[in-house]
Order: C-alpha cells, then structure tokens, then sequence
C-alpha cells in the first residue's frame, strides 16, 4: 500500500476532529429515601475513512476480509449511541442497557437500526447476576478511542451472562461457556452451542490505590469437540491503569494461554483443527493532558496465534477536546494489519459525543 498517499488523505480530513470517552453522568429521579432510577448513556455521531487492502468495518476487531486490491470509504453513523437505565431499591440495583449495533436499516432509505442488548444484570451486596463484561476483563485498561473499543486484537473484549460473587478486592464467577471454532460443536460465533455443559470458571484480584489499578486474571473451561472429546483449557491476564504524571495515564494489557475468545474478538478460536487454540495477546496506550479540556492518546494492539498461524496488529493516535462537560469532539488515524496475510488498512475516524 502507498502509505504516502494515505497520509496525505489523512492530511486532507485533519481538520475535522473526533470523539470519545465514557459515559459516567446520567439524571437521577429520587422516588423515595431508598428507590431511585437513573437514565444514561450518550449521543455518538461518526465519521470514518477506511483506505486498503482490509475492508471496510465500522470499527475493527481481530478479524476482517482481504480485498484483492485497495479500496476506500466513507461512511457517517450513529449506532455507537446508547441507552441505560439504573434501578435502586436499597441494597439491590439493577441495570439495563442498549446500543444500536443489532443489525437492520439500510443507507439507501432510512438508515434504521435495531437496538441490541448490551447490559442486564442484577446486583445485591456482593452478588452479580446477568449479562456484562466478564470478570477476566479489566474496563479501566481499555484505551479511549474514537474507533469502538479500540485495538481489540490485543484487548479481552467480551460480554457474558454469569453469577458472580465479590468478596473485597477478590472476585469468582461462573460464567456463559461456549467452544467456538472448526472443530468444536459450534463454529459460527452467531450460534448456539448444544454441548457446553460446564460453566467457565473465572477468578480476578484487583490491586489499587492512589496510584491507578492492576488486575490479575485467571480462567478455566472445558472446551467440547464433535467426536465427543473434552480439553480443558486455561487462560491468564495482567491488566491495569496507572497514573503517571498530572492527569496522565499508561494502560496496558498482557494475556497469555488457551483464552480462545475472550481475547481479540474472533483473531483466536478456542479450536482449530483439532487443538486447543494458543494465545498470545497485549495492549499498551499512553494518554497525555495537553490542557484540561485537550488530551491524546497513542496505542497499539498486538495478538498472535499458534495453531491458526493468525497475527493481528491495530495502532493509533488520537486528540479530543471538551468544549463543554458533556460535549466532546476529537479526531484518530491509524492503521489496522493482518500480517498473516499480508493485509492493512488506513482509517480515519471523526465524531461528536453528548454525554446524558
């Protein structure tokens, strides 16, 4: 790919500016000394360029399609917006939220789509119940990107349904299990598989303090095949954000073992050809202040594979300014490559966010 040519694109849309940043307000109605329920969520327009040889996806996770030759476009959406909804009564709380990546809609007429369920899960002292972001995930050491998620290939990126139980800085939970790939009973990640009968096991510790956080992750499964055999499988992760000088913050992610799904979004299936995937992943970003409205972040993603042969590689840089609390805009570029079969695409990514 002429990388001369896809920076000077890059130059030619720089002067627009995206972006990003999560969700932490919401308008809370009192109903009375122990019931309360809030609403969040925020208000996400896009705008993204994809240049090469990867196509185009509206936000990149470990896999993608090889084109024959080059090929670019522009697209304008706003699926990333999203809807919740927190309910309290004493001690018990729940909550509920949506995005609008469900699929439908077209962008010939009405470009309508179908909300999809992201949140659902009930909380009471220490116990979690529902669907959320598994406990091998650390949320804190995701990098703040325009581009959804950001550099997935190198990030554990999953939502489960699970019991799970916090006792202090400890948690262990059950969560959904599911044997993705070409051997196992299932291999479409959209199926249902009718075989998995023993929960994931997942423990976590948290670390923290003034400092920033670490977590230290370990997971167990049982994987199931189609001629009946079973593996265990057994996964491990170090992730954490720390503060470094004034607002700055360095985040990374490291993960090692038989993770299959949980690390990467579809680079790494928990079988291939009859063996239990092999996983190698990590995550670093660096976000700097440059004022107290200006700030930047740069990160890279990394996630190799040894029974698929897969190496998968997202880095970017961003810059995002908040003209008000709730209303930010910025701007990212970066590069997404499949080295394993000799692929990359250039993307450019704008948006406006309104906090609720």
């Amino acid at each position: 790919m002429n990388k001369n040519k896809l920076f000077n694109k890059a130059a030619f849309v720089c002067a627009l500016i995206a972006t990003s940043g999560a969700a932490q307000a919401g308008y809370e109605i009192k109903l009375s000394e122990t019931d309360s329920i809030t609403f969040g969520g925020f208000i996400k327009i896009d705008g993204r360029y994809v240049d090469g040889n990867v196509a185009y996806r509206d936000f990149w996770i470990g896999g993608g399609t090889k084109l024959p030759e080059d090929q670019s476009q522009t697209k304008f959406f706003a699926n990333e917006s999203r809807f919740n909804m927190k309910f309290v009564h004493g001690e018990v709380t729940g909550f509920l939220e949506m995005d609008f990546y469900g699929g439908g809609g077209n962008q010939v007429i009405s470009n309508s789509s179908h909300p999809r369920l992201r949140h659902a899960f009930i909380k009471y002292k220490g116990l979690t119940a529902g669907q959320t972001w598994t406990t091998f995930m650390n949320t804190s050491a995701l990098a703040e990107t325009a581009d959804f998620a950001g550099p997935m290939v190198g990030e554990v990126f999953v939502r489960n349904t699970m019991f799970k139980y916090d006792y202090g800085n400890l948690s262990i939970a059950l969560e959904n299990p599911e044997s993705w790939g070409n051997d196992s009973i299932d291999d479409s990640p959209d199926a249902d598989s009718a075989s998995d009968d023993v929960p994931d096991i997942i423990g976590r510790y948290t670390f923290k303090g003034d400092w920033g956080n670490v977590t230290t992750s370990a997971l167990v499964r049982r994987l199931n095949f189609t001629n009946g055999d079973t593996e265990t499988a057994v996964g491990f992760s170090v992730a954490g954000r720390i503060k470094t000088v004034g607002k700055d913050d360095f985040r990374f992610q490291v993960h090692q073992g038989e993770m299959g799904r949980y690390v990467g979004v579809t680079a790494a299936p928990d079988v291939y050809n009859g063996e239990v995937e092999e996983t190698t992943a990590y995550m670093a970003a660096y976000r700097h202040f440059w004022t107290e409205d200006i700030r930047s972040s740069v990160f890279y993603g990394y996630i190799e594979t040894d029974e698929s042969d897969r190496e998968r590689t997202q880095v970017g840089i961003n810059v995002f300014k908040n003209y008000t609390p709730k209303l930010s805009f910025g701007f990212e570029v970066g590069q997404f490559e499949m080295k394993d079969v000799d692929a990359d695409s250039f993307y450019t990514q704008v948006s406006a966010k309104y906090v609720l």
